[in-house]
């Protein structure tokens, strides 16, 4: 029993410390390389999967408050943050409908940064170029700047 313990407690030990780190983080740069776009075609649902170049930088992070700060090219968005053991939540809600989450997971990618996806609940009726119309799943990483 004092073997298994030895063994398995290092591996618990730096879980508890990439989460630690997780909750702790103030400023975080995430990139996304592989999105999936689902609509509703004229006789089922479909889904397309195509390449991806998302970045999104979250800062001001206070995860005790609940807060935090979404940088984009024309300004910053307050957001809501919400950290439960090894995720935490980017929730950006708009006054017009659409919903946009993105999830940090305490788990490591193969080059060592921390897995993520982004989600986009947002529709119209008709797709413009460059524009969320349907929605979307991203699918990347993120590293803790800060």
């Amino acid at each position: 029993m004092i073997l298994a313990a030895v063994l398995l407690l290092p591996g618990g030990l730096s879980a508890q410390g990439a989460g630690a780190a997780l909750a702790k983080a103030t400023n975080i740069r995430c990139s996304f390389s592989l999105m999936t776009v689902g609509t509703w075609g004229r006789e089922q649902v479909e889904a397309k999967t195509k390449p991806a170049n998302l970045t999104l930088e979250f800062d001001a992070i206070n995860t005790d408050d609940g807060t935090a700060q979404l940088k984009a090219n024309v300004g910053k968005y307050d957001i809501i943050v919400r950290y439960a053991e090894g995720y935490l939540h980017f929730i950006q809600s708009f006054y017009n409908g659409p919903l946009y989450v993105t999830t940090v997971l305490d788990k490591k990618t193969a080059s060592g940064k921390l897995k993520a996806m982004h989600s986009r609940h947002e529709f119209t009726d008709f797709a413009l170029v460059g524009i969320t119309s349907s929605p979307e799943q991203y699918l990347g990483e993120c590293e803790i700047l800060k």
